[in-house]
């Protein structure tokens, strides 16, 4: 690499609104952030993460179109 023409790599404060901190490597000494996975809600468990697992795709199926074990 060229001397003197890349910036400086440093740990960086990252603050998120929520409050949490954490530390990164970064060109700047701090960063803001909205949203971290302390708030997001599909770290949380919120509506994002519980409508994924709700059911799986075989057995929503099954329900939508009435096929049930004991029929067959």
């Amino acid at each position: 690499m060229k001397k003197n023409i890349h910036p400086e790599y440093m740990d960086t404060t990252v603050k998120c609104s929520c409050g949490n901190t954490f530390t990164v490597k970064s060109t700047k000494d701090e960063l803001h952030v909205e949203v971290c996975n302390e708030c997001h809600p599909f770290y949380k468990g919120g509506a994002l993460g519980a409508s994924v697992s709700k059911a799986g795709r075989v057995e929503k199926f099954n329900r939508k179109y009435g096929f049930n074990k004991e029929a067959n």
